[in-house]
């Protein structure tokens, strides 16, 4: 077992994606070479009420998409998940109204079906709606829920991408997820079901030529490798959890499927954290050991 912290480095019921918009043509003032946004579709939305489904990333503000940024800087009214960090929270203007609708395990500050009714009541009262998810709206963030709510009240509905929390940890851990020699094929999957099951597709996930990728999986995790390992995946497959990816609060814990549940009990992982299984896990421990190296190859250099 390895432990490492590791620092990060349209109508009413339509969906707009934000990659669906072409750019006005135009530069923005003071900013040359860079597009000015296209804000007239957004404030004839806004002026009925507008739901926007904004992807806040992993955590690093920096890792939000421009749109989201301007958006989370213009909402009238924000409705922020747990995940959403900080740094990300400090960009909401100060008149915005806010909203914790955060989950966590055995503790959601609203039931989904309120959330849902809060983002009509907000849009209905002519409000421009962020609904500040971590990661991306529709990778395990219950977006797809919001959304046909919201459509179903007859109000606009926009999503906005977001860097889901397995890229970014695999860009600051140096585990690429997928590989021509180690993984072909990426699997996310949750480890947390609504019935608060763990009935997972374990003949699939335990393929070999794979990187598998499991969110919200941490108090299954035992549940987790002994089914993985008991379809037929070695236990010596090299497995790792990533808490905090991308935040100042980053920490892995490398080891093997079989021998990972220790690992983290010894490391004292909690959530929120992803579990990532397959070969190319053990690309990123060499990169880690040989940025280790390197780093204190230029200390003694220096002394």
């Amino acid at each position: 077992m390895h432990a490492a912290t590791l620092a990060p480095a349209a109508t009413s019921q339509s969906v707009q994606a934000a990659s669906a918009r072409q750019p006005g043509g135009y530069e923005a003032p003071g900013r040359p070479g860079a597009l000015a946004p296209q804000m007239e579709d957004e404030h004839d939305a806004a002026t009925c009420g507008c739901v926007y489904l904004v992807g806040a990333g992993p955590g690093d503000p920096e890792l939000l998409t421009l749109k989201a940024a301007r958006l989370i800087e213009s909402a009238e009214a924000v409705v922020y998940d747990h995940l959403v960090s900080q740094a990300v929270l400090r960009l909401i203007p100060a008149t915005a109204r806010r909203v914790y609708a955060g989950k966590e395990a055995g503790n959601h500050a609203l039931p989904q079906h309120e959330i849902n009714r809060l983002l009509v009541e907000l849009a209905g009262e002519g409000l421009r709606v962020v609904r500040l998810k971590g990661g991306d709206p529709f990778i395990f963030g219950r977006g797809g829920e919001e959304m046909q709510a919201v459509q179903a009240a007859g109000l606009h509905c926009e999503i906005v991408p977001g860097i889901t929390a397995a890229a970014g940890a695999g860009a600051t851990t140096g585990i690429p997820l997928t590989h021509r020699e180690h993984a072909q094929t990426l699997d996310f999957a949750t480890g947390h079901l609504k019935d608060d099951t763990v009935d997972l597709d374990w003949e699939a996930l335990a393929r070999p030529n794979q990187t598998v990728v499991i969110y919200m999986g941490l108090g299954a995790l035992d549940i987790i490798c002994r089914e993985l390992a008991a379809h037929g995946l070695p236990a010596c497959t090299p497995a790792a959890v990533i808490h905090g990816a991308t935040t100042a609060e980053q920490r892995s814990v490398y080891s093997t499927l079989g021998k990972l549940p220790a690992a983290v009990l010894e490391a004292g992982l909690r959530p929120p954290a992803l579990i990532v299984i397959g070969d190319v896990v053990a690309i990123g421990r060499n990169a880690l050991q040989s940025a280790c190296t390197l780093a204190g190859q230029g200390i003694a250099a220096m002394q």
